[in-house]
């Protein structure tokens, strides 16, 4: 017979654990949340699990984690590298000449790709370096609020630029000529008619301001 006097499970709360060890009850981080942004960025058939070594760079960029002096470009594609490294030596077919012979040349095997957890895996080993003189939990916490709620910026987008040259070749109500007769008062285009001499088949004479009023004058007298 069973034990009814069995305590049923504590449940856990989601302040009692981690608030960067990914989704609780259905949410997900801010790390995770910034994580999948920069996953997708430039890539519509992404899904937002894995981030490619392109992606880890922007992130690193964008979100300042590179600054230059203790971590580099470098020190983020040997991470990476270092990540993703799935443990196995390939022999590539190439020789190459040592001073004592010939040796065959070999080459790392590894993903192009990275999971959220290998993401934070890349994450600790550069805050060591980035954030030098902490500990090694205040320099993870540090590094994740470099790149919490952040999402990839827009560099090379062209910016409209406002000056007063661009401002009068753009002003229709200065136009003259042929260009004056392509638009309307209200500085929108005519189309065709601001292209072309229409060949008016109405039977009015040119200029005549009542076209179309004469049935409805003659319904009025009777």
């Amino acid at each position: 017979m069973a034990d009814k006097s069995t305590k049923p499970a504590k449940r856990l709360s989601a302040d009692s654990t981690n608030s960067h060890e990914g989704a609780t009850g259905g949410e997900i981080s801010a790390l995770e949340e910034a994580f999948r942004k920069f996953a997708v960025h430039g890539d519509t058939r992404a899904t937002g699990k894995e981030m490619h070594g392109k992606n880890w760079s922007k992130l690193c960029k964008d979100c300042h984690v590179i600054d230059g002096k203790n971590v580099t470009t470098t020190d983020v594609d040997i991470v990476f590298s270092k990540i993703n490294f799935t443990g196995v030596i390939v022999y590539k077919p190439m020789y190459v000449l040592y001073y004592a012979g010939y040796s065959k040349k070999l080459e790392a095997k590894g993903s192009r790709t990275i999971t959220f957890d290998q993401f934070k895996e890349a994450l600790q080993e550069l805050s060591k370096k980035r954030f030098k003189g902490k500990s090694e939990e205040e320099a993870l916490q540090e590094m994740y609020k470099l790149i919490e709620g952040k999402g990839p910026g827009l560099s090379g987008v062209t910016k409209t630029v406002s000056s007063p040259t661009v401002s009068r070749l753009t002003d229709t109500s200065k136009f003259t000529g042929s260009h004056k007769e392509r638009f309307d008062a209200s500085g929108k285009g005519k189309g065709r008619a601001g292209r072309e001499d229409l060949v008016d088949n109405s039977g009015y004479v040119s200029g005549y301001k009542h076209a179309g009023t004469y049935d409805h004058k003659v319904q009025g007298n009777k």
